[in-house]
């Protein structure tokens, strides 16, 4: 006889909705586990499993709480919630000796949930018993509720909602507050795809489930993603996206500097900083030190002028100043990077040099001399220098 469902909460609580959907889940699944073709329809129902074993401690909990408070109440055995109680109670039991049988192991794990999720990866390791199609396969490897995939799927959400709205051209696509949360879904993306993919590789027998997805990835997936490789594809979708993206975003601002994966939340932050003022500098800390930070913004500030004359005699005196600073916060910095600023310092100052300029080739008794600038000069400020003297 059904329970009334106002005698129910007024007894429970809140516990009442968890413990009724707790009795229907684990009929469902000792059926499953009774059956003789039980791994084969377990197969198809690896999101119901993993959906009770993540639910089991709350609902050991929900059990025991009740327990003790219907002992101490003294509530009547023929009562809805005590009747309710006993039989979550019986069909937990049953759920718990049918998983037991069904592991393969001597010594199954004590936890009921650990011994699902044992159950699980049996079963996927196995393969299917008559075989399967790849699409199929993977529909079995990656069910929908997994932690991994929900957090992939949250990463793309955020991948999603920046990339995909229009944009001004030469404008970020994204504010502070997003390029923070960019930065936070990309480590996160990055984390759960991995392990997805890792989880493919370790379930599927025939190696051929990974290959066929990869192939998939660049496609726009469609409108409502439903299985657990459609939620794959549609966050390797938007998470390659985004990669591209802000690895052509660095690119047009910092080029030729190339940004590390540690320095990328910086720079956003204060890309999207200087957006809003020219002036804003790039602070040092642990991830960029004083020089690094000086070969940024001398990049940056290069590639601005390399692009366009800035407007008005101001304007383009405060960009030269600009170029000056960071050519001095950068000066005792080494590596490819630097002599990569050097060489576009020179090629600047090669192009700029008003001898150079066709409409002087004819009269250069009146072009302006530049100082010349041997081809191994090494010294930032003197580069900078020399190239404000080009760009007269």
């Amino acid at each position: 006889m059904a329970s009334h469902p106002d005698i129910l909460r007024e007894r429970l609580e809140d516990r009442a909705d968890l413990l009724e959907a707790s009795r229907l889940r684990y009929r469902a699944l000792r059926g499953i586990l009774s059956g003789f073709f039980w791994r084969e329809r377990l197969r198809g129902n690896l999101e119901l499993l993993r959906e009770v074993a993540l639910a089991q401690p709350e609902v050991d909990a929900t059990l025991a709480a009740t327990g003790r408070r219907a002992a101490a109440e003294r509530w009547p055995q023929d009562s809805a919630p005590v009747r309710l109680l006993n039989e979550v109670r019986q069909l937990r039991e049953g759920v718990s000796q049918a998983v037991k049988r069904r592991l393969a192991t001597r010594e199954p794990p004590a936890l009921l949930g650990e011994a699902m999720l044992a159950l699980e990866e049996e079963v996927l390791a196995t393969g299917p018993l008559l075989g399967g199609r790849s699409w199929a396969r993977a529909v079995e490897v990656l069910p929908r509720n997994l932690p991994e995939l929900r957090a992939a799927c949250a990463a793309a959400e955020v991948f999603e909602g920046i990339f995909k709205r229009p944009v001004a051209k030469g404008a970020l696509p994204f504010n502070g507050a997003e390029a923070h949360e960019l930065c936070r879904a990309l480590t996160l993306g990055e984390v759960a795809l991995r392990s997805l993919w890792e989880r493919l590789d370790r379930f599927d027998e025939t190696g051929r489930v990974r290959p066929f997805l990869e192939r998939q990835v660049r496609r726009v997936p469609g409108p409502a993603p439903r299985s657990g490789p459609e939620l794959l594809l549609h966050a390797a979708f938007w998470y390659d996206v985004a990669r591209v993206r802000v690895s052509e975003l660095l690119k047009a601002r910092l080029e030729p500097v190339v940004a590390r994966e540690d320095e990328v939340p910086v720079l956003l932050a204060w890309l999207v900083a200087r957006e809003e003022s020219p002036e804003a500098r790039l602070e040092a800390g642990e991830v960029l030190s004083e020089g690094r930070a000086g070969l940024f913004e001398l990049a940056s500030e290069l590639a601005l002028l390399s692009r366009a004359r800035p407007e008005g005699p101001w304007n383009e005196e405060a960009a030269w100043v600009r170029l000056w600073t960071a050519a001095h916060r950068a000066r005792g910095e080494t590596g490819e990077d630097v002599e990569r600023v050097r060489e576009v310092l020179h090629l600047f100052i090669r192009l700029r040099g008003r001898t150079n300029v066709p409409a002087r080739l004819f009269s250069p008794d009146l072009a302006t001399p530049v100082q010349d600038v041997a081809p191994d000069t090494k010294d930032l400020p003197g580069l900078v220098q020399a190239a404000r003297a080009a760009a007269r």
